[in-house]
């Protein structure tokens, strides 16, 4: 699909690129091995990476230490990473499937009857399993960002009520890019019955940058949060977040058609996809049962948007992501990366967020599940006592 604009790219990204279809090759993309190695803080680092490279984690295929053993014929196993079975009370003589919550299964320890597993790995235990390292701010890539929009090495979250009678969106400031994740309708903390009286006046700021988001849809299972209607979602003032920028939309299996019509809505263009395909600790495909109207969901996509004219990142990621699934909702960590490298060094806003989301650098998190108020921008704290005068923030 021939885009209607034509794109600025990100400093430092060749723009050499044609632009293409979603089915086209990009013949002169750039390859992984073609990455400089400098410092991702220095000058030379390349600004498209967030993280260093983590080795490969192997999982022995005889997945117990005594099959490996007899597997090979020795009483040494290999140093891939095994499991040991977990026996509970209830669990049946001979199960006869592993359980696909496994380690995140509520009946576990009560009336699961399914096998059950632990990792058993000396490795992991004693930290010598590499994993990967936390995002990192790029203060050179930030150099390059307008000022409204450049990110700041420390992590900001805001506790307040995110529905269509909360938090005036437009106290927040500009971001580039724009990640949404779950909501809670119901405000459970003292300042969001602050927030709540003062929502209603609409003194509008100007608008802002990368969004990322991951909206409570109902879905019709039980969750850990609340939710809100296709109609709430749609007053959501979306649209006053940004004026270029990248908004990265997840959505369920029913919500697929209802994120691209709220994207059209809020005044995106959807331009990409990402799947997200789950794996257990086992490295096997999900499949619970417990959604999905006709098949079993052991994916999940997440819509990306475009608005106005951001510059173009470089296109390193790929539209898969294949990761562990963890608490209900949690979304895999490498979204982080990828919402970045959309517009390296550009301040990133997170609404929806639960309190496992917050502490990356460069973002603000922003959800009524979040542990009270830390900002640390000196531009965000005004706007909000401007908005919000009788607002205490630390």
């Amino acid at each position: 699909m021939e885009r209607a604009r034509e794109a600025r790219v990100a400093p430092g990204v060749s723009d050499s690129v044609p632009e293409t279809g979603d089915d086209e090759v990009l013949p002169d993309a750039p390859s992984f091995e073609e990455a400089p190695t400098g410092s991702p803080t220095s000058p030379s680092a390349p600004a498209f990476f967030s993280v260093e490279p983590v080795p490969l984690t192997r999982y022995c295929p005889y997945v117990t230490k005594e099959a490996c053993q007899e597997a090979r014929g020795t009483q040494r196993c290999c140093e891939d990473v095994h499991f040991r079975r977990v026996r509970h009370p209830q669990t049946a003589r001979e199960p006869n499937a592993d359980c696909h919550f496994l380690q995140l299964c509520r009946f576990a320890t009560t009336t699961c009857r399914f096998q059950h597993w632990e990792i058993d790995d000396v490795l992991a235990a004693s930290g010598r399993r590499p994993t990967a390292p936390p995002l990192q701010h790029c203060a050179a890539a930030a150099a390059r960002v307008p000022e409204h929009l450049r990110a700041i090495p420390e992590p900001q979250w805001i506790c307040a009520d995110l529905s269509p009678a909360g938090l005036d969106l437009t106290a927040l400031g500009e971001f580039g890019v724009v990640l949404m994740v779950r909501l809670r309708a119901s405000p459970p903390f003292p300042l969001l019955l602050l927030l709540r009286p003062l929502c209603r006046s609409a003194d509008r700021a100007r608008p802002r940058p990368r969004l990322a988001q991951d909206p409570p849809w109902a879905i019709g299972i039980d969750v850990p949060y609340d939710t809100l209607t296709d109609s709430q979602l749609r007053e959501l003032n979306v649209a006053s977040l940004q004026k270029d920028g990248y908004l990265l939309l997840w959505v369920t299996g029913r919500a697929m058609e209802l994120g691209r019509r709220l994207l059209r809505a809020w005044g995106y263009a959807r331009e990409s996809e990402l799947c997200w395909v789950k794996l257990n600790m086992m490295q096997n495909l999900v499949r619970t049962g417990r959604t999905g109207h006709f098949l079993n969901h052991s994916k999940e996509h997440c819509l990306i948007g475009v608005k106005g004219d951001p510059p173009l990142g470089a296109r390193r990621d790929c539209d898969v992501l294949v990761s562990e699934l963890r608490e209900s909702s949690r979304k895999p960590e490498e979204i982080y990366g990828v919402a970045q490298r959309l517009w390296p060094g550009a301040r990133c806003l997170e609404l929806f967020a639960r309190q496992h989301n917050v502490g990356k650098p460069g973002w603000v998190a922003v959800g009524n599940q979040l542990d009270g108020i830390r900002v640390v921008d000196p531009n965000l704290r005004r706007r909000l006592r401007e908005r919000y005068p009788r607002l205490e923030i630390a």
